[in-house]
């Protein structure tokens, strides 16, 4: 009888909280702020977590204050601010109160938020096989999405400026030419092997 698999935990399957959002949420200004960030499924909310933000120039941090287990938690993370390599703003990371990691997203497991080495999580594409994964690279190549061509036949694409074509329509071009070059029944011979 074989060994039942022990895969470690997959982070795409745990809530997580992103700099990234926070930002668009402008939630990275001056002063303090707070609110409610929330997680739902199928339109329905599931999770709901409070947040304060303390954006001050002596101090940077994230308070979360929620349940879980029935346990209530608040603790604070901090925020450090990165200025851009393009000289332009700045890059925000969270530093993990248990690794003293940077990073962009928090992932929530075993009732914290934490750095996802904190939880020796891995990536789903870690856990496929490397047959599964050549075959979605050449899926991925042969097959162009549908948003590929929507994007490429827009009614105002821009193909070319001052008479050389734009990156953006050399990119959509390449991606549809390779698959184009993919002989028909290349797919199903593999998927035979």
């Amino acid at each position: 009888m074989p060994r039942p698999a022990n895969f470690n935990k997959n982070v795409d399957d745990c809530l997580t909280i992103s700099t990234t959002k926070l930002k668009e949420w402008n939630y990275f200004t001056k002063g303090s702020r707070s609110g409610v960030i929330s997680w739902s499924r199928n339109d329905e909310v599931h999770s709901k977590i409070g947040i304060q933000i303390t954006f001050k120039d002596s101090e940077k941090y994230i308070t979360l204050d929620y349940t879980a287990n029935g346990e209530p938690k608040n603790y604070k993370v901090k925020i450090i601010e990165v200025p851009s390599n393009l000289g332009k703003g700045y890059l925000y990371y969270f530093k993990c109160p248990i690794t003293h990691k940077l990073c962009r997203k928090l992932y929530l497991d075993s009732g914290m938020f934490l750095h996802r080495t904190a939880f020796n999580m891995i990536y789903q594409k870690q856990t496929e096989s490397k047959k599964h994964r050549e075959l979605t690279a050449i899926f991925d190549k042969a097959f162009v999405p549908d948003a590929v061509y929507q994007e490429r036949y827009k009614k105002y694409f821009k193909t070319h400026y001052n008479g050389k074509p734009t990156k953006r329509f050399l990119k959509f071009e390449n991606r549809i030419q390779l698959a184009d070059r993919f002989p028909s029944g290349t797919l199903e011979r593999l998927m035979m092997r």
